[in-house]
């Protein structure tokens, strides 16, 4: 007969119950702490429940009333070193967080409460109304909240988003030599999101001193977690990646902060990283005032069964039987709350003109300037400002032929070996001599903890990534092994990455820096062939570079490694192999930010073009022998960086343009670009902009239908027949 034998987890799996015994043994100021924070989160919320009913929050108002057990119990284990990052639903998360930051003993119950704890509560307040004087300068609005310098390093709009920057934060705790731990707050929604559970194993593989706390209120939006999963106790989830995990009462605030210290004992002294899951309740619908049974998607009687837990009451009840508190000071306590909220609210509200009584409306002054738009997306490019930039026309170090990849190696180990801040990680980049192309040949060697070979899963390292770029203190460079594989990771490089700066105010930095290569002609389809240029031109924030020679690929690579926005390096693997003019000993320059360079002078035609396309329309051009055409190589390709005076110089001598890219049609780079010169030189130019691309369909596996995908010279040649240059 068959034998079955039961395995057990690695990892623990308990739920954590407080008793009134713990309660008794609760030192008092604890409890008062918890009770201001629970009583302040509430009645802040309530008040923006009511700015929202009365119209004045823009968006939706994700109020996190009835959850506020699981969000102070959480933070208060916690130090202002240690950084946290939440949902959608994240009032309660971000204020706990920062109420703690600032009053890092507790505040007392029965005092007026805190300047500064004022200050905090009309800032967010102002945030959450888009208003010019919130932490982003009303950018972030209710589902954006960042506060960093009080480790509050963001709530999240998309769900199960902010779980791999959590990651990243927590991987530069470790790595600076601190003890410091991430939190990061999620539901029960975000539990069956790819990017969470790519980054449950990425962090039990690294053993980062990270909590996945889950919020689970049982509905993502109105679907029930018995719904959406097979198992709803969610905290099983961790011992199947080995993570240590505990199931607690969220409702009950003395039981999540006994749960989160004893994580907390866990991630600190170096034992990775740890589950939470909180059981809690949300009393209203997904958004907005009105309860989830006027949604019929539950019920009046589960909703109350629910609020008779409330966490203020449970906890009001234990301060006033141990004589801490009496009943008449709880009340007084909730009183000047919501007095203290209305106050707030007189600050940015005025009576509406003509309106009815009790109508207000925001007041002028306190809404951003729309000029404040469009400012922060990148910037300023300061960091450039000591920078040692050259070119190759300027250039007076040593100059030989090398192959591209060399190039590629060699810079990168310089880099390395001159800022310890520099990380390196992606897919088989500690093995292989150096990958699959050799670009990080020898670095797992030298630099044994700065190159991180990882897992097969995008979304949490290139998010990982972006957490260490957002923390500030090192400086990523994350290799996708295709440029396909971007969007695998879209969210992350998009929504967050890229993002990131403009959305929390414009003033933080993201020195992030993403390698990926674009495969054309090497047989590997549709999935692994793609140009993503035009697409990255159409996200804000990022930079793009793309160099054609091993002499670019240095100084581009130095200027992305320097550069505080996030820099996208693209490499073809045409390129690799080749050879070209590049530096012997000198290894620093940096090629200035928005500058092209022109392989080829002429008076006929502007071709304009980059990558690997470069080397293909100089063919071209000098196969025909007659055409007078000035080749334009662009290097850099984001809107921001783009050359128009090199461009503009060309046009107003050719009268003409052609662009040529390899890619397809339908991403296209030249698109756009095309575009832009016709309403910037329409004046100079003697006809429609001209284009060269691939066909409609991504690149095949058969060698001839690959070709007849892509352009190369052949293409360019015949455009440039038709033109009739010469």
């Amino acid at each position: 007969m068959t034998d079955h034998k039961r395995l057990e987890p690695v990892a623990d799996w308990v739920e954590l119950i407080a008793t009134e015994a713990d309660y008794d043994d609760a030192e008092p100021q604890l409890l008062t702490s918890m009770l201001s924070q629970l009583v302040l989160i509430r009645s802040f919320e309530e008040f923006v429940l009511e700015l929202a009913a009365a119209g004045l929050v823009q968006g939706p108002a994700h109020s996190s009333i009835g959850q506020e057990g699981g969000a102070v119990g959480s933070v208060l284990p916690l130090t202002s070193q240690d950084t946290v990052n939440g949902s959608h639903r994240g009032h309660h998360q971000f204020l706990a967080k920062v109420l703690h930051h600032l009053e890092p003993k507790g505040i007392d119950p029965t005092a007026p409460f805190p300047d500064e704890v004022r200050d905090v509560l009309l800032t967010s307040l102002a945030e959450i109304c888009g208003l010019d004087r919130g932490f982003s300068h009303g950018r972030g609005g209710s589902m954006h909240l960042q506060w960093k310098e009080a480790g509050a390093i963001g709530t999240n709009a998309i769900v199960g988003g902010g779980v791999p920057l959590a990651a990243g934060s927590a991987w530069a705790h470790r790595q600076a030599g601190t003890d410091a731990v991430a939190v990061t707050y999620f539901g029960d929604g975000a539990i069956n999101i790819g990017s969470t559970l790519e980054t449950f194993n990425l962090a039990a593989a690294w053993k980062l001193p990270i909590c996945f706390f889950v919020e689970n209120n049982r509905y993502a939006v109105s679907t029930s977690v018995e719904e959406a999963t097979g198992e709803p106790r969610l905290s099983a989830r961790g011992p199947g990646f080995g993570i240590r995990s505990w199931a607690v009462d969220g409702m009950n605030p003395l039981a999540v902060y006994l749960a989160m210290s004893e994580a907390v004992r866990h991630m600190r002294a170096g034992n990775g990283p740890t589950l939470i899951e909180a059981n809690v309740y949300r009393y209203f619908h997904q958004n907005g005032g009105f309860a989830g049974s006027a949604f019929r998607y539950r019920s009046k009687e589960e909703e109350s069964a629910w609020r008779a837990r409330d966490p203020i009451d449970q906890l009001s009840g234990h301060l006033s039987r141990r004589g801490i508190l009496s009943t008449a000071e709880i009340a007084h306590t909730r009183e000047r709350a919501q007095a203290l909220m209305a106050e707030l609210g007189d600050v940015l509200l005025e009576p509406l003109p003509g309106g009815k009584p009790g109508q207000r409306r925001i007041i002028e002054s306190e809404w951003p300037d729309p000029a404040f738009a469009d400012v922060g997306i990148r910037g300023d490019l300061s960091e450039f400002d000591d920078a040692y930039l050259s070119d190759r026309d300027v250039f007076s170090g040593e100059i030989a032929q090398v192959k591209f990849i060399d190039a590629v190696a060699t810079v990168m180990n310089r880099r390395m070996a001159e800022d310890p801040r520099v990380v390196v990680m992606g897919e088989d980049v500690h093995r292989l001599n150096g990958g699959t192309n050799g670009a990080t040949r020898g670095l797992k060697d030298a630099y044994p903890d700065r190159v991180l070979g990882t897992p097969i899963s995008e979304n949490a390292f290139t998010g990982l990534g972006g957490g260490v770029a957002l923390d500030g203190r090192f400086r990523p460079v994350v290799e996708l092994m295709y440029a396909d594989f971007m969007w695998v990771a879209a969210d992350q490089l998009f929504n967050q990455i890229g993002k990131a700066r403009h959305m929390y105010g414009g003033g933080g930095e993201v020195p992030f820096v993403l390698r990926s290569k674009v495969a054309m002609g090497t047989g590997y389809g549709s999935q692994h062939s793609m140009d993503p240029a035009g697409i990255f031109a159409t996200s804000p924030g990022w930079r793009i570079v793309a160099p054609s020679t091993p002499f670019d690929y240095v100084g581009l690579l130095n200027s992305a490694l320097r550069c505080k926005d996030p820099v996208v390096v693209l490499e073809h693997v045409d390129l690799y192999n080749s050879t070209g003019e590049g530096p012997v000993d000198d290894f620093d320059y940096c090629i200035p930010v928005g500058k092209a360079a022109v392989r080829r002078t002429g008076s006929a035609i502007t071709v304009i073009s980059y990558l690997a396309m470069t080397p293909y329309v100089l063919k071209a051009v000098d196969s025909l022998g007659t055409v007078d055409a000035e080749v334009i190589d662009l290097r850099w390709l984001d809107r921001a960086s783009i050359d128009w005076q090199t461009i503009g110089e060309s046009i107003k001598k050719t009268n003409n343009v052609l662009i040529a890219e390899q890619g397809a049609r339908g991403t296209s780079y030249g698109a756009w670009l095309a575009d832009e010169i016709q309403r910037r030189f329409f004046d100079w130019l003697d006809q429609p902009v001209q284009r060269v691309t691939g066909g409609e369909a991504s690149p095949s596996i058969s060698k001839v239908l690959e070709r007849a995908a892509i352009a190369q010279d052949a293409e360019i040649v015949a455009a440039l027949t038709e033109f009739g240059a010469g």
